[in-house]
This record gives C-alpha cells, sequence and structure tokens, in this order.
C-alpha cells in the first residue's frame, strides 16, 4: 500500500507545532506499518508528518489525514534524524539476563510512551544456555489489547533486539493471553508517567 501526502518542499527543516510534535517531510519513500492495524505501507516522498513519539529507535508519526504510522530506526534519515548507533559495550556488559531485560526495555508500543517492560507486557524470560558462548532465549509477552494489528510487530522488535546480543544464538518470542493484561500490571513508574497515580 503506497500512502501519498501532499508533496512540499525538499529544503523544509524539522519543526514543532503547538502540540510539541515535531513536523517534518519525508526525505525519501519509507516503509513504515500502519497504526493500530499492522498493516505495512510506503510513505510516499515529499508527504509531510509529524513525529508523535521518538523512543527506543523507532518513531511513532502522524500525517495531516490522522493516520498513524510506525516507522523503524533504520529509516530515521528519511524524516531528516540521525540514526542512532547501538554501543557494542551495551552489548556485552554486565550479566546476559540483564542485559536481555534491557533491550526489551528499548521496545515501545507505537501509542503509548511506555516501554513493554515497564508497561507490564513481558510475562516470562526463559534463557537456556546452549554451550559456553551461545544462548537461547524464550520470552512470553502480551498485548494490551487482544485484537492489536501491532503485536507482531512488537514481537519482532523484541526478538531482533535479543538476537542483536552477541551471545544469544536465537529468541523466541510467543505472545499469550493468559493471563488477560491489565493497568495493574504496569511499573508504579509506568503509572506515574501516564497519570494514573
Amino acid at each position: 500500500m503506497l500512502y501519498s501526502g501532499r508533496p512540499q518542499d525538499q529544503q523544509k527543516t524539522r519543526q514543532e507545532d503547538m502540540h510539541g510534535r515535531e513536523k517534518t517531510t519525508a526525505r525519501r519513500d519509507i516503509d513504515a506499518i500502519q497504526i493500530p492495524d499492522g498493516v505495512t505501507v510506503v510513505i510516499s516522498q515529499g508527504t509531510e508528518v509529524w513525529i508523535t513519539q521518538q523512543l527506543g529507535g523507532s518513531f511513532t508519526i502522524m500525517t495531516g489525514r490522522g493516520a498513524m504510522f510506525r516507522v523503524d530506526e533504520k529509516n530515521a534519515d528519511a524524516l531528516g534524524i540521525e540514526a542512532q548507533v547501538t554501543d557494542q559495550q551495551t552489548l556485552t556488559a554486565g550479566s546476559l539476563e540483564d542485559r536481555v531485560w534491557s533491550q526489551m526495555k528499548k521496545c515501545f508500543d507505537p501509542e503509548i510512551p511506555v516501554n513493554i517492560v515497564d508497561l507490564g507486557l513481558i510475562y516470562d524470560c526463559r534463557i537456556d544456555d546452549l554451550d559456553s558462548s551461545s544462548n537461547a532465549v524464550k520470552i512470553k509477552m502480551t498485548l494490551t489489547a487482544p485484537g492489536c494489528g501491532m503485536g507482531p510487530v512488537l514481537a519482532e522488535d523484541v526478538k531482533a533486539r535479543i538476537e542483536n546480543l552477541p551471545d544469544v544464538d536465537s529468541a523466541d518470542v510467543e505472545i499469550v493471553f493468559d493471563p488477560p493484561w491489565t493497568m495493574d500490571m504496569m511499573t508504579e513508574a509506568a503509572k506515574l508517567q501516564l497519570g494514573f497515580m
């Protein structure tokens, strides 16, 4: 699916609107995922967009027509943003369990500015030692709503980030709905950030 907005001057600089959202223009065609249904689309070069969330390396953008999309960090340049380079020391310092949880904390629901760990979406994390230098990680996670089309996207984000760790051979992410997620599963910090406390 191709999403095309109004073509604009390619040389426009990024700017903020009255809601603090950053406005920019797509500098090239961008592969994106439509929120909340999870359908892959292409945002056409020249489309004006507003960056509504920039967390964990991914971006949530909104078009002038109100459509929302998730843009992966590998397409940051198309939004006029310099991509962040992962520090290799971050991927190797500390225990593997701590690094796995740290990677999961870089995953964000595209509509909620809280990472999936603090949202309480991770139900189980198991690390199986395959040999002295490789491990298999098994994750059970849920979603805030069972019908959310972004579930596979979030699961793939978790999988890719964990498999980016040098001593992880594979990661398996299973989406489960038992027990059902409730707001009580959020950390106090998440509840505070979202105004529930």
